[in-house]
């Protein structure tokens, strides 16, 4: 028989079973598609050995007047912006205090309790001491006149734990500190994930204590943009902050409501946004103009370049609209000269109309779902989300995004861990990617990818909590659960700790016929079509396999059996003047249905997969 050559359709399927979707991809990991063909995904790096505390959820990239690229990095502790690799803290604080002796220090202990009544802190919050003297020990000035996260022992008093063992001179000079301590507390850290809340309401009927309605505790979401140079964030649920570049790196964020000139601040918001249209700072989900009561359908918008007045006149072009589809605004979107925004049920564009109504909101979809406040991303002027069980796009209608991949992500998701999706562009490649987290896991453990390009679908295996596209750097920037940002599409392999680890990568393809499916076949040869092209090994080589089947479903033959193997290495052995690598291999597989799989696991490995060829004779039948 003539050599049989394996065209395959690009994208991996799993919406059926392995023998219908004969003709394609069935599985992968860390592979995408190229002009048709699959390939290994670039590899990543940090961008420094400087870290940050927390879970980064948030990253926003701009540039000052003085030409510096800066990165804010929301955590679900700090906040922080990012210069040159240094992660510089800028977290507002909400309270300052002096206090007189209020450390107590107990012996061979490093735990020093700090009494301050109606403190307002929550354990993992954290506090700065200055002006504090010692206790007379271990425990001297320079000890406690530092930055601490508190553990909380009652509304009078915390616990920090120190760099020091106290002796009996610290117990005999508690409590004490000084009669002028300063404690600058910063505003309130949240949750790194979605916790289960145990109580009425959130369980079985009449179980747990009463008041709690909600089946999870939202964990620490920021919102950010940048108004000119400066920097406006929000963490969701509380207050707006602005970061002003002039004060300098070192310079803390400061309340919104804080600056000169200030009016009718909104309180409390889920989601800040600047408009690129006439620079108008958005709050949704937000207090109403002189109230305290939280509308979380509420949309209300400063004046015009400015990012302070917020009270509605005659003479200015700050208002707010009510939206009436759903019970929360989730999140929203700059688009083509349109504001996307979010309901839990719905869908609106905002629009800019001038006065007297400034902004119009019309309903563009009801009906649909989002999977959490940054479940979306805009490609190529469309914009693309993950709803609770589907996809979507939206290109001045809404429409559900086809998807080969549905049953597999939405039947191993975990729904009380959706807030932590995380949608993101790869413009260098025509992708969207989502990380979101498997059925079993409370972090972001999976990935899956639409190539809008190709219209096709691939998924795997990368942990990543926040991310953004290479507009203002070289590279697409991700954060880990290492406390790091690392630059995407840089080398080949796994950078992310300092230290390179191979980054494996794999693709199967659905269960094909042989021959005509009905006759067994023996495949006796196998000649490959792969590259190794941008490879830094240097004998780069990958692992192919036949794996047979008696029939369709059945699991795969063991090829011993018929006394020889289904797998080979295949080598790149030159690179000049053309790249050669292993040009056949023997096998001795026999069966009536097959798929094939590729794999790296080495270091340095770059690889394409072409079209390679199998040659077969017949076998007869069973």
């Amino acid at each position: 028989m003539p050599l049989k050559k394996l065209v395959l359709k690009p994208g991996l399927n799993k919406e059926n079973t392995r023998y219908t979707t004969e003709g394609g991809w069935y599985d992968g990991d860390k592979v995408r598609f190229r002009s048709g063909s699959p390939e290994k995904i670039g590899g990543w790096e940090r961008i420094s050995s400087s870290t940050f505390l927390g879970v980064c959820r948030s990253l926003w990239n701009w540039i000052t007047l003085a030409s510096l690229n800066l990165m804010g990095v929301g955590t679900n502790l700090k906040f922080y912006i990012e210069s040159g690799g240094n992660y510089n803290d800028i977290t507002p604080l909400r309270l300052t205090a002096t206090l007189t002796n209020p450390f107590t220090a107990t012996l061979s202990s490093s735990v020093i309790t700090v009494a301050h009544t109606a403190h307002g802190s929550a354990t993992g919050d954290f506090v700065t001491f200055s002006g504090a003297t010692g206790l007379g020990g271990n425990i001297t000035a320079a000890v406690l006149n530092k930055e601490y996260q508190v553990t909380v022992v009652s509304v009078n008093s915390y616990t920090i734990t120190v760099a020091a063992t106290a002796i009996a001179a610290d117990v005999t000079g508690s409590p004490g500190g000084g009669a002028a301590v300063s404690a600058a507390y910063q505003i309130d850290s949240g949750p790194a994930f979605s916790v289960p809340l145990v109580g009425w309401g959130a369980g079985s009927w009449s179980s747990g204590s009463w008041g709690l309605t909600s089946a999870t505790d939202s964990m620490r979401l920021w919102s950010q943009n940048n108004f000119g140079e400066d920097l406006i964030f929000n963490p969701r649920g509380g207050g707006i902050y602005y970061w002003d570049a002039s004060s300098g790196l070192t310079a803390r964020g400061v309340a919104l409501s804080s600056l000169s000139g200030a009016s009718s601040v909104p309180t409390l918001a889920n989601f800040i946004f600047v408009s690129d249209i006439s620079r108008f700072v958005f709050a949704f989900g937000t207090t109403d103009y002189l109230s305290s009561a939280f509308d979380p359908l509420l949309v209300r918008w400063s004046d015009q370049e400015s990012a302070v007045n917020w009270t509605p006149s005659v003479t200015n072009q700050a208002g707010s609209v009510r939206l009436s589809h759903g019970s929360e605004i989730i999140s929203c979107l700059q688009a083509r000269q349109e504001v996307i925004v979010w309901t839990d049920s719905a869908l609106y564009a905002l629009q800019y109309l001038g006065a007297p109504d400034v902004w119009g909101s019309q309903l563009m979809g009801d009906n649909i779902s989002i999977a959490g406040p940054n479940a979306m991303a805009l490609a190529s002027g469309v914009v693309y989300w993950m709803g609770i069980d589907k996809f979507y796009k939206y290109s001045g209608r809404v429409e559900t995004l086809r998807c080969d991949l549905r049953q597999y992500i939405f039947d191993d998701f975990n729904s009380l861990q959706r807030a932590q999706v995380l949608a993101g562009t790869n413009e260098g490649f025509n992708e969207v990617w989502w990380f979101y987290c498997s059925d079993s896991s409370t972090t972001n453990d999976r990935y899956v990818v639409y190539n809008y390009s190709e219209d096709i679908w691939y998924y795997g295996t990368i942990a990543r909590t926040a991310w953004i596209d290479s507009g203002l750097r070289s590279n697409p920037v991700g954060a880990t659960y290492l406390g790091n940002l690392v630059n995407h599409e840089v080398g080949v392999d796994d950078n992310s700790t300092g230290t390179l680890v191979a980054i494996e990568s794999y693709i199967t393809s659905a269960e094909f016929d042989i021959d005509d499916g009905h006759n067994f076949s023996f495949i006796y040869r196998m000649l490959p079509d792969v590259t190794f092209r941008g490879s830094t090994a240097a004998s780069p080589n990958a692992t192919m396999y036949l794996l047979p089947m008696t029939n369709s479903g059945s699991g795969y033959n063991n090829p011993a059996s018929v006394g020889g193997s289904n797998s080979a290495v295949v080598t790149r052995i030159a690179t000049v003047p053309i790249e050669t690598f292993t040009g056949q291999v023997y096998t001795r597989v026999r069966g009536r249905q097959m798929s094939i799989k590729m794999e790296s696991t080495g270091l340095g490995v770059q690889w394409q997969l072409g079209s390679p060829r199998i040659d077969i004779r017949p076998d007869g039948r069973r």
